[in-house]
């Protein structure tokens, strides 16, 4: 053997930077379109249902495939996954450019490409938090999760900043044209870089069999790993109250103030998670984190409740900003912990379920968002009930104080989620009762490697 140098990690670590700088580029490209589509369809039919049923298109796949697609991505290499998936997405968005540019894009047809994009997404999100695990040192999990918090955050602070711009200019066709580019730069990113294979462990050789053993072998170790599983229901509980606030927010807004302003309040509110994902990206995070992940819901349930009470724009941007803030840390402290607590060779699968079972209440959300808007709140806040005219004293009359009405039941039903959830002791004691998996990559001392380097005998 040489006296050459081994760098430990990275060359892991560059092959993540590379990735994540073409995912966050994709992400960019991908919230510029969905912010034009939310416009365009809202401002086409003034419906809350209408837009609901676009993003409820995109999620229902997603949520479906999930558990069977993490499966093959744990069978297959996950580079070839995440390949598969964006050229996927990438071709559905060519589909909607043809569309567009003929003047045969129509809800129907916007619907569908959502449902095409939604299956191609239910592989790459798996293999990208799986793959993840294995380029970064499991000390920098909360970090690396941060970074990946980070690119969401410039996604959503970007979009709304040019999407309306940009929209004024060259119309929906101009975003969506930069959302294939973006899709090409991710692609080439992916070309150029190569995984490590996972390595495999005792229980990855147990679940090995038939796609439908392997992915029920995927719900059963949550399942018996109880403080994981009561951390996934923690979660599908809040995104069973946050699925509504993506097509509510529009309305919201827009029944106070203008496409453009609402494009101002978004990209002012999204500078909160972009502070956020700063913080989870540069900091390992706190000893206890389960504690931090359940506080930071309280606050963002908090938050929350103040977009529907706040008097004045200001007021909104900045319950918006902590909310958005509170997102990426808990988030990154969450995966962390799955990224820990799951052996890499079975993490697609697992990571896939969890993704299935969190957002399996969204669609749910997305259902029920209009006819609760429309049906309920609307009629309390501008009818002449009892209880309509008691709200009405506190949170004003109208369609914005109807949508207000809306955003503080939600948040007030984090909030009690969020104390439910502290009570419950296997969720409590997660980080105590379940080991780290066995499998994973470790921060090595460069100073301790340097020295075994030196005095390694030459042959």
């Amino acid at each position: 053997m040489s006296g050459k140098k081994r760098m430990p990690m990275t060359d892991g670590y560059r092959t993540f930077l590379i990735v994540w700088g073409g995912q966050v580029v994709s992400i960019i490209g991908s919230s510029l379109t969905w912010f034009g589509i939310s416009i365009w369809v809202f401002l086409d039919t003034g419906s809350i249902t209408s837009l609901a049923i676009i993003l409820l298109a995109s999620q229902l796949p997603r949520t479906l495939l999930s558990p069977i697609a993490g499966t093959y991505v744990d069978r297959w290499d996950r580079r070839t996954s995440m390949i598969l998936a964006d050229a996927g997405s990438g071709a559905a968005t060519l589909v909607m450019i043809a569309l567009y540019l003929t003047g045969n894009l129509t809800l129907l047809s916007l619907g569908l490409i959502a449902a095409m994009s939604g299956v191609f997404q239910a592989f790459q999100m798996p293999a990208y938090q799986a793959a993840t695990s294995l380029l970064v040192p499991k000390e920098r999990y909360s970090q690396a999760s941060g970074m990946i918090m980070l690119a969401e955050a410039m996604g959503n602070l970007v979009a709304p900043a040019l999407g309306g711009i940009m929209i004024a200019i060259g119309g929906l066709g101009l975003l969506v044209a930069i959302d294939m580019v973006t899709f090409l730069i991710a692609l080439v990113t992916l070309l150029i870089v190569r995984f490590p294979k996972p390595p495999v462990t005792k229980v990855g050789e147990a679940s090995k069999g038939s796609v439908w053993f392997e992915t029920k072998f995927g719900f059963l170790l949550i399942w018996n790993r109880r403080g994981l599983f009561w951390l996934l229901v923690y979660f599908a509980t809040i995104n069973l109250a946050f699925g509504a606030i993506s097509p509510l927010i529009t309305a919201y807004l827009l029944s106070i103030t203008t496409a453009s302003t609402m494009g101002i309040v978004f990209s002012l509110g999204a500078t909160g998670m972009i502070a956020g994902s700063i913080v989870a990206s540069a900091w390992r995070g706190v000893e206890h984190k389960v504690a931090a992940i359940v506080a930071l819901g309280a606050v963002l349930g908090a938050a929350v409740g103040a977009v529907g009470v706040a008097s004045t724009l200001p007021l909104i941007v900045l319950a918006i900003w902590v909310a958005l803030f509170t997102v990426p840390i808990a988030g990154a402290f969450s995966q962390a912990l799955w990224m820990r607590k799951i052996e890499p060779d079975i993490q697609g699968r697992v990571f896939a379920v969890r993704t299935a079972v969190a957002s399996a209440p969204v669609p749910l959300s997305l259902i029920l968002v209009g006819p609760l808007a429309d049906r309920v709140f609307v009629p309390l806040m501008t009818g002449t009930s009892t209880l309509g005219l008691w709200l009405q004293g506190f949170f004003g009359t109208g369609l914005a104080s109807a949508y207000g009405l809306f955003f503080a039941s939600i948040g007030l039903f984090v909030v009690a989620s969020s104390m439910v959830a502290w009570s419950v002791g296997a969720l409590r004691h997660l980080e105590r009762d379940i080991p780290d998996a066995a499998g994973l990559p470790t921060e090595i001392d460069e100073e301790v490697v340097e020295a075994t380097v030196q005095h390694e005998p030459q042959v």
